[in-house]
């Protein structure tokens, strides 16, 4: 596909455009102590991130303790620890400003779908991106599955007025490559984000960058 054919971007949040491990880690952590378990290095969030927070939650307990009801009193102690912290430490990856400039200066449509709690992603991309118009902002709800089902990508591509193949979603896990490519999308993965490249091409990525700015080249100016 040619880049005159892309229209929009609909990027995941934690990982592409917002470096959340930090909060996450502590609050988890926090989440864990409440419980009586024992807590996790930061690198160790990196494998567990990225299918929602009752799978972060799951991975983050002794495989021996991996009960339901475990694990939803740790997704519960999660949310209350998260709801305080997740401003703490998270901030936009370096270049991330730039580029949304540069596709805003473009004309481009924007969203963002993620894993994370409706609530979070909301309030999170108010406070932490409130200088760039998205077009949708979704985060997981009971009415909409998560990624890599491609409803929430279709629901993003509907709002903001294209057809999914005039979409490029953008994000860093093989979770997020499979759901551009079950949505008919370009998917294309980040390098700066928490996962590798090998995860990436297994779940299908066509395009992999180093830094946000590479984005741009795929956009017509003006």
């Amino acid at each position: 596909m040619h880049k005159n054919t892309y229209r929009a971007v609909i990027f995941d949040m934690d990982g592409t455009l917002l470096d959340t491990i930090d909060d996450i880690a502590d609050s988890m952590n926090g989440a864990l102590k409440r419980m009586g378990y024992p807590s996790h290095p930061i690198r160790s969030y990196l494998n567990f991130v990225g299918e929602g927070i009752e799978v972060l939650a799951m991975r983050s307990l002794p495989e021996k303790d991996r009960t339901t009801e475990t694990i939803s009193r740790a997704v519960t102690y999660m949310r209350e620890e998260y709801s305080t912290r997740w401003g703490d430490k998270s901030r936009p990856f370096e270049g991330i400003p730039e580029a949304l400039d540069g596709l805003a200066g473009r004309g481009v449509s924007m969203s963002i779908l993620s894993n994370k709690l409706d609530s979070f992603t909301k309030a999170m991309a108010a406070a932490l991106l409130p200088d760039w118009r998205f077009d949708e902002v979704r985060g997981l709800t009971h009415d909409c599955p998560r990624k890599p089902d491609p409803a929430g990508a279709w629901l993003c591509a509907e709002r903001m007025g294209v057809d999914p193949g005039q979409c490029v979603f953008v994000g860093d896990s093989g979770i997020d490559m499979e759901t551009a490519v079950r949505a008919g999308m370009a998917p294309f993965g980040v390098l700066w984000g928490y996962q590798d490249s090998d995860r990436l091409l297994a779940g299908g990525a066509q395009v992999l960058m180093h830094e946000p700015g590479e984005l741009l080249g795929f956009f017509q100016s003006g």
